[in-house]
């Protein structure tokens, strides 16, 4: 059965007429790769008439095209574009939002015999297909109407102008449809986080500058201010406001500081012009992807997520000293979702010292920084936005679970406690045999144990009166199948001694014997090891190399409850 396509619809698109969810066959799709890793694809459509080859996919819908349900001769449905207009005249429609509702391996090839689209030259329309429902829109400013097509006409409702400013001629287009190859655009965007202003001081000078994030119906990206920019806006911006922002500069996204996703960020510079918006309640207060705290298991390290749960518990606030003898605020909160799953969240600055955890809020991040310490954990990074208690379907949704039957579960941790016992839920256990097999190597006998001692510092390169003990300890630790051979530092070695480093260094010195037995009453204690394996190579040859990362007594209530999951695991299989 043949798909009727909606004839002349690429003409009406080009010339800035609305249509209503057009039809169109995909004729060719090509992939287009761009700076940093980025990528777009570039389709070429047909309406049964025309065709084109300016349609530019939106890069929220690039998994359509990366997993092949967008393919060459699929028909598919528009149901959100915009028409943007590039510095050389030429028009590209970037599309937004789209349905395939016939696949590729459903179709017998080409629908019709469609012509290359030239503008002025129209092809009259077969009586086989409908003609689409059109309706012009109205230039403003007794402009020849080929402008950019507006936001509003995409998201069903009437074209909007900006405000009277010096940017002021041209449409308000959605944040998805921004490109650099733009030369007059105007959005209408809520501003969901404005950053302090921060300095920096170089060879090249001295400087500052300020971020924000926008968001609207369509999307989401960052603007950043530098120097006079800063003096020009910053005061002026409240964060949560809605503002008509023109003429700023776009450029390919530096994903190391923004987590947002956009393929383009925004800088302001002298030409830009923000305006602030009355009529804004239709536009979205934040637009997240929250990700399912069971899901983070699968995450890789250091990845930016939006994440919400029940404040499940609190800590106190601490006070702790960064590297560079800064002091900073710290919070650790416990957060649980629906899927029965807790993990720790570290709140940072004025952040931390606000929280007020009472009565078990909802909480909500926004670009949080995913860490593996401690199995898995998160942390509030310096552009995270946290919301508390936020009025969105999802907290709404998450409060009524809680009410009704989550308050009465226990959850099951992702990250480590740090007290006694047998290790978070998300532990990686393993046999020695199993690390060895994995690593392709061979445990290799090292030292006995031994102190040593050290009473000048490297770092410093000096020499000093007194000194501390520190422990490096040289162990040989065996389970049901293997040995293994490991190193203890300070810590985990006067965990498994029994005894700190400084009574040690004082046994050496005045009681050998005792100093002997320290370690003999070391032997043939059990602990439960968390390891860092490496494989080495030299001169050819391959060893495993283990360092303890922590040794703590065994809880052995916890640990049989991890050997019973596993035996129930095994008599399900």
């Amino acid at each position: 059965m043949t798909v009727p396509l909606s004839e002349g619809a690429i003409e009406s698109l080009t010339k800035g007429i609305e249509v209503s969810n057009p039809v169109l066959q995909c004729v060719n799709i090509r992939k287009i790769d761009g700076g940093n890793g980025l990528s777009r694809f570039r389709l070429m459509m047909s309406d049964g008439l025309h065709t084109m080859s300016s349609f530019m996919l939106s890069t929220q819908l690039n998994p359509m095209a990366e997993q092949n349900q967008l393919a060459s001769n699929c028909v598919c449905m528009l149901k959100r574009s915009v028409t943007n207009v590039l510095k050389d005249g030429r028009r590209v429609v970037v599309i937004l939002d789209m349905d395939v509702i016939k696949s590729a391996d459903q179709m017998a090839g080409k629908i019709g015999d469609p012509t290359p689209y030239v503008e002025g030259q129209s092809k009259p329309q077969q009586n086989a297909a409908p003609a689409p429902t059109v309706r012009p829109l109205q230039p403003p400013n007794g402009s020849d109407g080929s402008m950019n097509r507006p936001s509003a006409q995409s998201f069903g409702k009437k074209p909007m102008a900006a405000p009277n400013t010096p940017g002021g001629s041209s449409k308000v287009v959605p944040i998805a449809s921004l490109n650099p190859y733009q030369s007059k655009w105007t959005v209408r965007a809520r501003v969901t986080n404005k950053s302090a202003i921060r300095t920096w001081s170089n060879s090249r000078g001295d400087g500052k500058l300020f971020s924000m994030e926008l968001v609207d119906e369509s999307g989401e990206i960052r603007a950043t201010g530098f120097n006079n920019e800063v003096d020009k806006f910053y005061s002026l911006i409240e964060q949560g406001k809605v503002y008509y922002i023109s003429k700023g500069t776009l450029k390919i996204a530096n994903k190391q500081f923004s987590s947002l996703k956009n393929d383009y960020e925004m800088t302001l510079n002298g030409e830009t012009t923000i305006s602030p918006c009355e009529d804004s309640h239709d536009v979205p207060v934040v637009q997240c992807d929250f990700v399912s705290i069971a899901d983070l298991e699968c995450r890789e390290k250091d990845t930016i997520v939006d994440v919400i749960g029940v404040c499940k518990n609190t800590e106190d606030v601490m006070r702790i000293m960064t590297k560079n003898s800064r002091e900073v605020s710290k919070r650790n909160i416990q957060l649980m979702d629906m899927s029965g799953r807790i993990i720790q969240l570290t709140m940072w600055g004025s952040d931390a010292e606000t929280f007020d955890g009472s009565g078990q809020p909802i909480l909500a991040i926004k670009g949080a920084r995913l860490s593996d310490f401690g199995g898995r954990s998160l942390s509030t990074l310096y552009s995270s936005t946290v919301m508390i208690n936020p009025d969105i379907p999802e907290a709404y949704k998450l409060r009524g679970w809680y009410d009704k039957e989550g308050h009465a579960m226990d959850g099951q941790s992702m990250t480590e406690l740090r007290g006694p016992g047998g290790g978070g839920g998300n532990t990686n256990w393993k046999t020695l045999a199993e690390v060895k097999n994995e690593h392709l190597g061979h445990g290799d006998k090292v030292c006995h144990p031994h102190i040593k001692i050290v009473y000048r510092c490297e770092k410093c390169d000096k020499e000093f009166p007194d000194f501390k003990y520190r422990l490096m300890l040289s162990a040989n630790i065996a389970d049901f199948g293997d040995n293994q051979w490991v190193i203890c530092f300070q810590d985990s070695a006067e965990t498994l001694l029994g005894q700190n480093s400084g009574y040690l260094g004082q046994l050496k010195d005045s009681n050998e014997p005792a100093f002997d037995e320290v370690f003999q009453h070391a032997n043939f204690n059990t602990f439960v090891f968390r390891n860092r394996v490496k494989l080495e190579t030299y001169n050819d040859e391959s060893r495993i190399k283990v360092t303890v990362v922590d040794a703590k007594p065994v809880d052995h209530r916890e640990y049989s409850k991890r050997l019973i999951i596993n035996i129930r695991k095994l008599a399900a299989q």
